[in-house]
């Protein structure tokens, strides 16, 4: 890996994981010398990031760590309906034995993740969870799209933790996805998956904040 690629990964994955918190200022300097390069790998990287949609570039202050309005969480939960839905479509249309295992297994230990109040690890097995499900895409192209979304789907699955309820909730709703795959219900895996993300997006959008988050 080249290293702009090295440095433009390191920047993402500070971003995605919060090292890096919405709003901070990155500052050219700095991250130089925190990442021991020049600036102008750095500077690369925030153009990639912009593209990203995960850095805004504004004049007189540089770059600084983008947020969401609402209406990026309505576009967003949109285009995650449609890729989740046909992808626990085609998985529940295939559904080879070691996915539903997996499925249920995730299932199993989101349960137990959450009645010993471990939010990290249930956090952790819902993302889990997506992956096994967009891992049956079929199709490169949704690929492409699903790798751009992921990281802005983790970034605001965060904004969930504290909604009251709301993992519980999550943790049943893949229990019935999960179920609707094992017994290959292509149609009732898409409408429950759908059924899901909506879900998800209504209440982090009735506990939304400020404009921007």
């Amino acid at each position: 890996m080249q290293l702009k690629d090295r440095v433009y990964e390191r920047l993402r994955q500070g971003i995605l994981d919060g090292e890096f918190e919405t709003g901070a200022a990155l500052r050219e300097v700095e991250l130089a010398a925190l990442l021991q390069v020049s600036k102008t790998p750095i500077r690369e990287a925030f153009v990639r990031l912009h593209k990203d949609r995960l850095v805004e570039l504004i004049p007189y202050r540089g770059a600084v760590v983008a947020g969401y309005t609402r209406q990026d969480l309505k576009e967003i939960y949109q285009v995650r309906e449609l890729i989740e839905g046909a992808c626990a479509a085609n998985a529940a249309a295939t559904a080879p034995p070691a996915l539903s295992a997996a499925l249920e297994e995730n299932v199993r230990a989101s349960r137990a993740a959450l009645a010993a109040d471990d939010v990290p690890e249930v956090v952790r097995l819902f993302e889990e969870f997506d992956r096994l499900i967009y891992s049956q895409s079929g199709n490169r192209w949704v690929d492409d799209l699903i790798e751009n979304l992921e990281g802005h789907q983790r970034r605001i699955g965060r904004l969930t933790v504290g909604i009251p309820g709301r993992l519980a909730q999550s943790a049943e709703e893949h229990a019935r996805i999960s179920a609707a795959v094992s017994r290959h219900d292509a149609e009732d895996a898409e409408k429950l998956m759908r059924m899901h993300v909506a879900s998800v997006m209504a209440d982090q959008l009735n506990n939304f904040g400020d404009d921007r988050s």
